[in-house]
């Protein structure tokens, strides 16, 4: 059983995903549902998750699945199956496969999806094809993926647009780590890391984004660069 808000945010991320190809946003989602924060989403969105109507994807950018829908709503669309909210650039290339590393210790990485390097954007797809990496450039014995970047945000750091980047799985980072980081629990960015009290500092390597301040809770670090791939 859904409660009013929660039935109408179903609703609303439904009927625009049908229509526009592509989520809206939290303060799209805020507005509709006449919300004064996006916390209160937030709350809508896991308690969506918690009853098995929506569930967000690790390591993409703003993806949530929608596994079902209730009778109400399911009876307004006929042969509704499961859909993926992909992000803010849905008609993106899809790279296909990655050149493998010729070399006696490779290892095959999932690549994940695509990271934002300016602004959130989407997931590759559900299963996700797979990298090849030189066991050199993993560090540790932790898990790693691989993401392809897209956009301009980290040139100054050796990023590129179209590059892919080897992540290592963890919840921690150092100041001027380059780390995925997922903002406010929906997007996720690949930025350079700085703490300063109770903010942390996401930075570009790029004079052209300014740096964004958020609160301690407000991010959550899901990994960190290890590693670089580029096929020219």
């Amino acid at each position: 059983m859904l409660t009013k808000k929660q039935l109408d945010l179903l609703e609303f991320i439904n009927k625009r995903v049908a229509r526009d190809g592509v989520p809206p946003s939290f303060d799209e989602m805020k507005e509709a549902l006449d919300l004064r924060s996006k916390s209160g989403i937030h709350r809508l969105i896991t308690a969506l998750e918690e009853r098995g109507f929506i569930r967000r994807l690790a390591h993409r950018a703003r993806a949530i699945e929608i596994v079902k829908l209730p009778d109400t709503l399911a009876a307004k669309q006929p042969g509704f199956r499961p859909v993926v909210i992909d992000g803010d650039v849905p008609d993106a290339p899809t790279p296909s496969d990655a050149m493998p590393v010729q070399t006696a210790d490779a290892v095959d990485l999932d690549l994940m999806g695509r990271i934002a390097a300016g602004v959130p954007i989407q997931e590759i797809n559900d299963v996700p094809p797979r990298v090849t990496v030189p066991g050199a450039m993993l560090s540790g014995s932790g898990k790693h993926y691989a993401l392809e970047v897209k956009g301009d945000s980290m040139i100054d750091a050796g990023i590129n647009h179209g590059d892919v980047v080897v992540i290592r799985e963890t919840s921690s980072a150092e100041n001027g780590d380059i780390v995925v980081a997922q903002v406010e629990g929906y997007e996720a960015t690949l930025k350079r890391f700085k703490r300063k009290g109770e903010s942390i500092i996401l930075e570009a390597a790029n004079p052209a984004y300014e740096p964004r301040i958020l609160p301690v809770g407000d991010v959550k670090v899901q990994g960190r660069l290890v590693g670089l791939i580029r096929t020219y």
